[in-house]
């Protein structure tokens, strides 16, 4: 594929990413136009590198991983903005970048799960401790305290796949 029309590719798809690490952070949402673009972009890439065998194996992975982000949907542990917007990434990305792209995006959402649990549950703790005296806080519903916080891995999603993206751009095969 010419180098100018894979750039371009991966700028709109940048772009798309951010997008959706943004909304996902605000309103723990991912839109599905943004899914669909990333993926659009992805199916566009395919059908330009024209290699039938690795278009293949990439649309087995992204259905494979369809699949498995709705398993996950449905048993409540992933959003399924977040099902969509990991297959679009996975037609973006290919078959071949799959396990580096999985195992970024998993250390990424571990950090970020890390850094929410430390923000929502160790630092209120940590100030009460320090001050003990003071009364709790009246404007935090009671029932606060027992869910735990959601995390937007539409930020590790966009995080893994446009550093997989930049490493193909810069590094041609």
């Amino acid at each position: 594929m010419e180098q100018s029309v894979q750039t371009i590719i991966v700028i709109l798809a940048m772009g798309a990413f951010v997008a959706a690490a943004y909304v996902d952070v605000r309103r723990r949402r991912i839109p599905n136009a943004l899914s669909y673009v990333i993926g659009s972009l992805g199916l566009l890439r395919i059908l330009l590198m024209g290699d039938p065998m690795t278009a293949g194996w990439t649309l087995a992975a992204a259905a494979g991983v369809l699949v498995i982000g709705f398993m996950f949907f449905w048993g409540g542990t992933f959003g399924g903005g977040d099902a969509k917007l990991l297959t679009g990434a996975v037609l973006l990305i290919g078959s071949r970048d799959l396990f580096a792209f999985l195992f970024l995006m998993s250390l990424f959402g571990g950090m970020l799960a890390l850094a929410l649990l430390i923000g929502d549950r160790l630092i209120p703790r940590l100030r009460r401790v320090r001050h003990p005296a003071a009364a709790p806080d009246a404007s935090a519903p009671a029932a606060r305290r027992d869910v735990w916080p959601t995390v937007p891995y539409g930020v590790a999603i966009s995080a893994a796949s446009m550093i997989i993206l930049v490493l193909q751009v810069s590094v041609p095969r």
